[in-house]
């Protein structure tokens, strides 16, 4: 983002919508100690310039569907295009990311799923996709994030 300055202040309005994306301008502009004018411009400024490329919802899922959060980690063939990889990976609905990582394994897959044979059952697609040579699944036990 060369060029582009952000100062103190912006960091402090990203921290306060990190925390809650859906905080008033009021109440972040005093926080920060200005009005809610320069406040609204700094936020439509940060946006334009893709600091914030959008709002969302961070739901607990264990009070929904899918309450089986599990990581593979994918080997693939040396000669495998990263792209093919993903368009086959994309139509898994139950994939919910897809990172590539330097060093062994290839990639990451982030997936969430009813149980463990549901796991079973989409691990087993990853295992037949064309390129992919070897896998390694982790389920998650417990999570923490930032801003929870």
């Amino acid at each position: 983002m060369a060029g582009t300055t952000i100062d103190d202040t912006d960091r402090a309005i990203l921290a306060l919508l990190r925390e809650n994306a859906r905080r008033t301008v009021a109440d972040i502009a005093t926080r920060v100690n200005l009005s809610p004018a320069p406040v609204k411009r700094r936020i439509e400024r940060l946006e334009r310039l893709g600091v914030i490329v959008g709002y969302t919802v961070v739901t607990d899922e264990t009070k929904l569907e899918g309450a089986v959060e599990a990581f593979t980690e994918l080997r693939y063939v040396g000669t495998a295009d990263f792209e093919a990889i993903v368009a086959v990976v994309s139509e898994i609905p139950e994939v919910q990311e897809i990172f590539t990582i330097a060093g062994d394994p290839d990639a990451l897959v982030r997936i969430r799923v009813h149980d463990v044979d549901h796991l079973k059952h989409v691990v087993n697609i990853l295992r037949r996709t064309e390129h992919v040579t070897g896998t390694k699944t982790l389920m998650v036990l417990d999570r923490w994030s930032q801003g929870s």
